[in-house]
């Protein structure tokens, strides 16, 4: 891990050995139970020294039981040794200050368009966003809104049965290696049913109770 500009793979991330940390889609994501605001706003102080002085520098929420931190290298679009070094620089701020991480529940979600003609559709998801299009899908660069992406509509593979239930959208939910069976025992418990699991770990595909489907996802077997 010498060359900073070196993507790191889920294998490598998990070599690494961040009990704090969860690789989440293509990100390193971390959150600490500061329990009021003035405990989270003293570590995003120590945070943003730590980035500046690396000149590298994560995405942050602070709110007022936590402060939840995001990194990625976003000159090559993924985590490389740069962000498993400060993740370790920051788990070390929560240790001093007696901060506990908590990894449950961390997720992503990504709103998907079942479509053959996303290029055509992109401009106006941009607009609706106030984003931009790159690469063909919308994007919001503020990080206000979930990236869009785009999925031609026989997509899902014949290892999933046919409905008769029309859908256009559906959600991808992305959570760490850990977290996969559980999230899905959850949708399970809630009442969702199980439509295949041909492609687990990796992912799982759900339906509500009107069968409308989503994948819960993780960075396994990718």
């Amino acid at each position: 891990m010498t060359d900073p500009k070196q993507r790191l793979s889920h294998d490598d991330v998990l070599a690494a050995d961040l009990p704090d940390w969860r690789q989440v889609l293509n990100v390193l994501r971390a959150r600490f139970r500061t329990g009021d605001f003035a405990t989270g706003l003293a570590l995003v102080d120590r945070i943003g020294a730590a980035a500046e002085a690396a000149d590298h520098h994560p995405d942050i929420s602070l709110t007022y039981p936590e402060v939840i931190v995001t990194l990625v290298s976003h000159d090559v679009g993924a985590i490389t040794s740069r962000d498993i070094d400060l993740a370790r620089t920051i788990s070390g701020f929560a240790a001093e200050a007696g901060i506990e991480a908590d990894t449950s529940g961390l997720s992503q979600f990504e709103p998907g368009l079942d479509t053959a003609d996303g290029e055509r559709l992109a401009p106006f998801y941009a607009a609706l966003l106030r984003g931009e299009v790159r690469d063909g899908e919308p994007f919001d660069p503020s990080g206000q809104s979930p990236a869009i992406w785009f999925q031609p509509a026989d997509a899902g593979g014949p290892e999933l049965p046919d409905h008769d239930h029309e859908q256009r959208w559906h959600l991808d939910v992305w959570v760490p290696h850990d977290d996969g069976e559980r999230r899905l025992q959850a949708v399970l418990d809630a009442g969702g049913t199980l439509v295949s699991d041909a492609a687990a770990p990796a992912y799982w595909v759900v339906a509500d109770a009107d069968g409308n489907r989503s994948c819960i996802c993780t960075p396994l077997q990718r």
